[in-house]
């Protein structure tokens, strides 16, 4: 993929500047619970204060669907992002209070529209519609800087087309994240491992069909696990399954055998009858009970994991190893988090739920070589696809 322009390219002095960012944070009783993203657009909207630009952000919460909904306002996201830079930041409701707000903003200020997914035609799956919308949105500024990562695998309006419409470049962490990620791809140091987690196998299929070509182990945990076991013939009980993918999982095993590639699979499991916060038993693989469901990697299986992974000199984590959320059945995704942290190379946590497990387990984006704001896009790029707005910024 050709490199997206950088933000020194342009001049910002006393220009307009609409710039796409990535806040979509959790809320919890109208308050932001986990502000990673929003600090990780701090240095570009810093940058641009400097270089004497007022700003407009554009930034998308949830999915509404084109519907206004009050639990999915911005408003106390751009709160949080006016405590964090120490200073006032405008709230505009609606394309109109923006026109008003920009039209008279002095360099430095910063207004915050709406959640652009309050408007229908930003996801809109016919062309012209999303074409209207970034019409409108050029209007509001001079210059357009693309920052928000996570949303760069969307082809949406203020993603692709508005970029199309306006002189523009990639924020730094946009430019960061495609760097990473080109280190990843083109050049990583070896061993190369990657740890997936999560819920589903058909969440990770492409990626891990395409990391099997560039990688000597995958470390595989997460809901998405017992699929694979099942796969080798073990009993999973009423553990979380894909029917459907075992064939599949069949053909990737059959892959990394010929490739010699390390699929590394638990041989230890947390396991209880109910899915809930409850004390859990430590099983081999072999003896999960018929009514019993895997809801964590086990201690010896975890410990196996970090071995792996502080052998490796290049390491890509995406997904927890277990129910995070609850107290019980986190230990797995501690120990492969703090075996990341070991890696002499470059350790990538691959945003998302990994992202938000970390923090919440206690750990600072600062423990690692690079912590990405975007799971999903991530994912689609380690897959080979192209990113419409990267393709937008290049």
């Amino acid at each position: 993929m050709a490199s997206v322009k950088k933000l020194n390219s342009l001049d910002f002095a006393g220009k307009r500047v609409v710039l796409r960012a990535d806040l979509n944070v959790p809320l919890k009783d109208g308050r932001v619970t986990d502000d990673g993203r929003i600090k990780a657009s701090l240095p570009t909207i810093n940058y641009l204060i400097d270089a004497g630009a007022s700003i407009l952000v554009i930034a998308h919460l949830g999915r509404p669907k084109g519907e206004r909904k009050s639990e999915l306002s911005l408003r106390p996201v751009a709160s949080r992002l006016g405590e964090l830079l120490g200073r006032d930041v405008n709230f505009a409701e609606t394309i109109v209070d923006a026109t008003e707000a920009t039209a008279k903003a002095k360099p430095g200020e910063i207004t915050c529209l709406e959640n652009i997914r309050f408007e229908a035609a930003e996801t809109s799956k016919v062309e012209e519609e999303r074409f209207e919308l970034a019409r409108k949105l050029a209007h509001l500024g001079e210059i357009y800087i693309g920052d928000g990562f996570g949303a760069v695998h969307r082809k949406h309006a203020s993603v692709f087309e508005l970029a199309s419409l306006m002189p523009h470049a990639a924020g730094f962490l946009v430019a960061k994240e495609s760097e990473i990620l080109e280190r990843l791809t083109n050049d990583p140091l070896r061993p190369f491992g990657v740890v997936l987690g999560g819920a589903k196998v058909s969440d990770k299929i492409a990626v891990i069909t395409n990391l099997l070509e560039r990688v000597e182990m995958i470390a595989i945990g997460g809901g998405m696990v017992f699929t694979f076991l099942a796969a080798k013939g073990y009993k999973i009980g009423k553990s979380l399954f894909e029917a459907e993918q075992l064939a599949t999982v069949h053909a990737i095993l059959s892959r990394a055998e010929e490739k010699g590639v390390e699929i590394l699979l638990p041989t230890d499991i947390k396991v209880t009858t109910e899915f809930k916060d409850v004390s859990a038993r430590i099983v081999s693989v072999d003896q999960i009970g018929q009514e019993e469901m895997g809801l964590d990697i086990g201690p010896e299986s975890a410990k196996r994991f970090a071995d792996s992974i502080k052998r490796c000199r290049t390491i890509f984590w995406n997904g927890p190893m277990g129910v995070v959320e609850f107290s019980n059945f986190q230990e797995g995704t501690r120990v492969v988090a703090d075996a990341l942290r070991a890696v002499d190379g470059l350790a990538v946590v691959g945003g998302g739920d990994s992202a938000a497990a970390i923090r919440a387990l206690g750990f600072a984006d600062s423990d690692f070589g690079y912590v990405s704001t975007g799971g999903g896009a991530s994912l689609e790029y380690l897959e080979g696809k192209e990113l419409p707005g990267l393709v937008a910024l290049s």
